[in-house]
């Protein structure tokens, strides 16, 4: 896994918390490097399983619900590095749709070993889409939290609901609904 999720956990952790509870995340996690990251290294994709675990001990909180948040900090974080994404879409749908054909054909320019999500559209109308989510990582609380920071991004309130689905050839993955609400004027 990329690096810059690893950095932005601490921070996340330590602005929504304390640096001394990241600093008891790092230690309880009991990594062979200590928790020394760098943004544009690859580190092994159970390393942050075990820091949102050390973090749900820490905080009492559940890890989903972590792992959630950090999905929607991860989001607010991307607008900022990266505006120009964000700029050349008129909305959550727009944006959610441009994933996979162009968002994370950028991302393999940036970082060639990252290895992305797939997200496929497979419905859309003005108040509801319906994507298809596969990952081997299985993150589904994280893509809830980043669909959720997207829709904060474009002024929209959602609700995301997710349903298992099984594939040809024993893929699987996760179908989810998100739901627009109206705008008030």
């Amino acid at each position: 896994m990329l690096g810059m999720v690893f950095t932005e956990l601490i921070e996340m952790v330590e602005a929504k918390f304390s640096p001394e509870v990241a600093d008891a995340m790092l230690g309880e996690a009991g990594l062979s490097h200590g928790g020394a990251y760098t943004a544009v290294g690859y580190y092994d994709d159970a390393e942050v399983l075990a820091l949102v675990g050390a973090l749900a001990r820490q905080t009492g909180l559940p890890a989903e619900t972590l792992v959630r948040a950090f999905g929607q900090h991860l989001l607010g974080r991307f607008t900022v590095l990266y505006p120009a994404m964000f700029a050349q879409r008129q909305g959550l749908f727009e944006l959610l749709a441009a994933i996979d054909d162009h968002i994370h054909v950028q991302v393999r320019k940036l970082y060639p070993q990252a290895s992305l999500p797939r997200f496929s559209v497979l419905s859309r109308d003005e108040q509801a889409m319906r994507l298809l989510y596969q990952s081997p990582r299985d993150l589904r609380a994280l893509a809830v939290g980043l669909i959720e920071g997207a829709a904060a991004h474009f002024g929209d309130t959602v609700t995301v609901d997710g349903e298992p689905w099984q594939g040809p050839e024993g893929a699987s993955g996760t179908v989810f609904t998100v739901r627009r609400a109206p705008r008030r004027h």
